[in-house]
């Protein structure tokens, strides 16, 4: 559905959506000290930051889920190119994971073969080491010289792991996973991912889990070799560049006390576009640059907030301890830093 209304929009804050996985954790605390389930329950594996249904907080969309939100205003969000590109629909989802146990082996499909199969879009995505114990890992990729004939042949005998490649996380780092990546997320890290709005997961193998293999999907969609692995960070002297691809850029922004949202415009963006900003340490507060253009919008500790593209001017304060992260979707591989 594209966009039926147009106007200002102030920035907003998110609800986040708790998601349960069998390889997650009934315990959340420190991260989200207010959902913990003490041992009860359905372990929680992942915090949707940016899901379609994830609920508006403040401001006249209050109460609105996300998905309503790009339905109904999707130029005020995203901006003209952005909501031509994306057709009423939100472009990112922004997951915190919470792996207790290894998560399964799998794949994500790119565009074109999600669109083979009736899906909007494929999935690519990244994820930036909030935390992460000593020895902690991840894989991503396949080793030189595996084929898909021995992929195949090793899922059924269950040494998969073997063939993958193995890619150590530090916290601070960030690592990408292109569409058509062979990987798997292992216990020791909490991880920020972001990622094309999809959920398409083609499982290989599963460590004996009661759920559904998509072995012959995953395989179609298995690329040998792919741009996966460590990205290394750009420092560009107010901020520092942690991934910047088709689909996605990821920043860490340097606030220093106060600063202006015009002052964290990339100098290449064309025209003003969405952008989150996740608070991965610490709070800030985010208030109109003439102060009375809207209420001040609070961004807790590991809270996220989106500001439109039609936003008034805007700043953001740091309330102590700030980790600002911004992340803002990419329509164009030309425009991005280091891109591969």
């Amino acid at each position: 559905m594209a966009s039926v209304e147009f106007g200002s929009l102030a920035p907003f804050r998110l609800e986040p959506l708790f998601v349960t996985r069998i390889w997650g954790t009934p315990d959340l605390r420190p991260w989200y000290d207010h959902v913990t389930k003490a041992g009860e329950g359905d372990p929680i594996g992942e915090v949707w930051l940016t899901g379609d249904a994830s609920k508006v907080v403040d401001g006249p969309l209050a109460g609105k889920t996300l998905a309503e939100v790009f339905a109904h205003h999707s130029e005020a969000v995203l901006g003209a190119e952005g909501a031509q590109m994306m057709s009423g629909q939100s472009p990112l989802l922004l997951k915190v994971i919470f792996a207790q146990e290894k998560l399964s082996v799998q794949v994500h499909p790119d565009d074109r073969l999600a669109k083979k199969y009736g899906e909007p879009r494929g999935k690519t995505e990244c994820w930036y080491a909030l935390a992460a114990e000593p020895g902690a890992k991840v894989a991503a990729g396949l080793k030189p010289g595996v084929t898909l004939e021995q992929v195949e042949r090793e899922v059924a005998d269950g040494t998969l792991e073997q063939s993958l490649e193995v890619v150590p996380v530090v916290a601070g780092e960030m690592v990408f996973v292109d569409a058509g990546t062979v990987h798997a997320i292992w216990p020791g890290s909490v991880l920020l991912e972001t990622q094309q709005n999809s959920d398409l997961t083609y499982r290989l193998f599963d460590y004996g889990r009661p759920r559904p293999l998509h072995v012959a999907k995953a395989l179609e969609a298995t690329r040998l070799e792919t741009a996966a692995g460590i990205v290394p960070p750009v420092k560009l002297g107010d901020r520092t560049v942690l991934i910047d691809k088709n689909y996605f850029r990821v920043e860490k922004i340097d606030v220093a006390g106060s600063r202006t949202g015009s002052s964290m415009t990339d100098s290449d963006e064309a025209e003003a576009g969405l952008a989150y900003l996740f608070a991965a340490a610490g709070s800030a507060r985010i208030t109109a640059e003439d102060g009375t253009a809207f209420p001040p919008v609070d961004l807790a500790e590991r809270g996220i907030v989106a500001i439109p593209a039609s936003s008034p001017s805007w700043k953001v304060e740091d309330k102590g301890g700030l980790e600002l992260i911004r992340i803002t979707p990419r329509w164009a591989r030309s425009k991005s830093v280091g891109a591969a």
